[in-house]
């Protein structure tokens, strides 16, 4: 059987299991409406303000609830995952519709709270999420469910922004986030159809911050876990250094600087690609080469991005998309495969946290850097730093195969 034919099998087999295929529709539906609501707030806010960073603050209070994720992840170990999703996605449509009466500068303010509920929410069914997965799909399938995941989540940043846009233009803030709304309430329709045996949580025996220790601990602790963990958060935080010099590129190249929007579109396609062959991958490499090799193309792609021409640059783009979620999908299914059901939600979002919160540190960066250092240097040095980053995993990845050879029974699958 030839390489290609036993993926198509395991992507298949996901896709013909009706509580994954339930699963990604749901995270599809959902994700189709946030990512259009995340264009159209900073555009919504920039019509009723003109301020360029009041709209940029849109984004940030989306993103902050991610720092709770720790504290945040204990929701999705108190609650059946299933009710939990249901409620997750009911709520935030309730919620949207308040968005409806932003007309005017002074009501702001309702749009920046339900913007950062909204993220809360997000970040407490990522972690749920997660865990349904992990007692939905078989083990061995995990890598093509995140795979699939991935390439959803890429192919609705590549077609929402776009209908957002649109659905702005034409009936402003307020259809946008009656869309938003109504693609919550087909997600939360699809989560209840889920036919899956949870367990009832155990009665809490300490206080919410000794629960979120506990996930913290366990995380930490693991020796499969941690090292991939450290490897997203460093990844995501050269992403953000990388990021912040997407407009000097662009300049070098002498385009305006929408041109950054082609740029951004072949990174995405790269990503979608990357999904459908990760979990493939991951079975014949496992998380810490898969994720090595993620890294080393990324950082490849990020120094000879520093050549001005315009096919290189969107071939690095490419390259750029298909390495940067290398990472991310091993680190999040090593976690969905190694840590026990009580536990998911807590270890899933701490992971997250550690991993995405780097990234908001590494844009600030990037934007002081390339303000005082010439970008072409900057790019090599990132390239040559980042590839110096991935040694860590394959040393780690070559005494994991050594101690498979001595002894399989003892090896740690991760």
């Amino acid at each position: 059987m030839t390489k290609t034919t036993k993926k198509t099998r395991a992507l298949a087999r996901v896709l013909r299991s009706r509580d994954a295929a339930l699963l990604l529709s749901a995270l599809v539906v959902s994700g189709f409406g946030s990512s259009a609501l995340w264009l159209a707030s900073g555009v919504w806010v920039k019509d009723l303000t003109g301020s360029n960073g009041l709209a940029a603050l849109c984004v940030l209070t989306l993103w902050a609830p991610t720092l709770l994720g720790p504290v945040l992840g204990t929701l999705a170990d108190r609650i059946r995952r299933k009710r939990l999703l249901i409620a997750l996605n009911l709520a935030p449509a309730g919620l949207l519709l308040a968005l409806l009466g932003v007309d005017s500068p002074d009501r702001l303010w309702l749009l920046f709270a339900v913007l950062f509920l909204y993220g809360a929410a997000s970040v407490v069914a990522h972690a749920a999420e997660s865990a349904l997965v992990a007692a939905a799909v078989a083990p061995e399938l995990l890598g093509d469910m995140g795979g699939l995941r991935t390439t959803a989540v890429e192919g609705m940043k590549l077609l929402a922004p776009l209908t957002g846009a649109g659905v702005y233009a034409a009936y402003g803030g307020p259809g946008v986030a009656l869309l938003d709304a109504a693609t919550f309430v087909c997600a939360a329709g699809l989560y209840a159809c889920v036919r899956v045996r949870e367990a009832r949580p155990a009665p809490a025996v300490s206080g919410l911050r000794a629960r979120t220790a506990e996930g913290a601990r366990f995380l930490w602790g693991h020796p499969g876990l941690r090292p991939l963990v450290v490897a997203g958060g460093t990844t995501m935080l050269f992403a953000g250094l990388n990021g912040a010099v997407i407009y000097a590129v662009v300049e070098g190249l002498g385009h305006f600087p929408g041109y950054a929007g082609a740029l951004y579109a072949v990174q995405g396609a790269g990503s979608v690609a990357v999904g459908l062959v990760s979990g493939a991958a991951l079975r014949r490499l496992g998380e810490r080469r898969f994720a090595a090799c993620g890294i080393a193309l990324t950082a490849v792609a990020v120094a000879v991005r520093a050549v001005p021409s315009d096919p290189v640059a969107l071939v690095c783009s490419a390259a750029i998309g298909a390495g940067l979620p290398c990472v991310l999908i091993a680190a999040l299914t090593a976690v969905q495969r190694e840590t026990p059901d009580a536990l998911t939600g807590r270890v899933t979002a701490t992971a997250a946290t550690l991993i995405y919160a780097p990234n908001a540190l590494g844009l600030a960066l990037g934007a002081g850097l390339v303000e005082v250092l010439p970008y072409r240097p900057l790019l090599v040095v990132l390239g040559l730093v980042r590839l110096v980053t991935v040694l860590p995993l394959f040393q780690r990845a070559a005494s994991a195969s050594r101690t498979i050879v001595r002894s399989p029974s003892d090896a740690n699958p991760a």
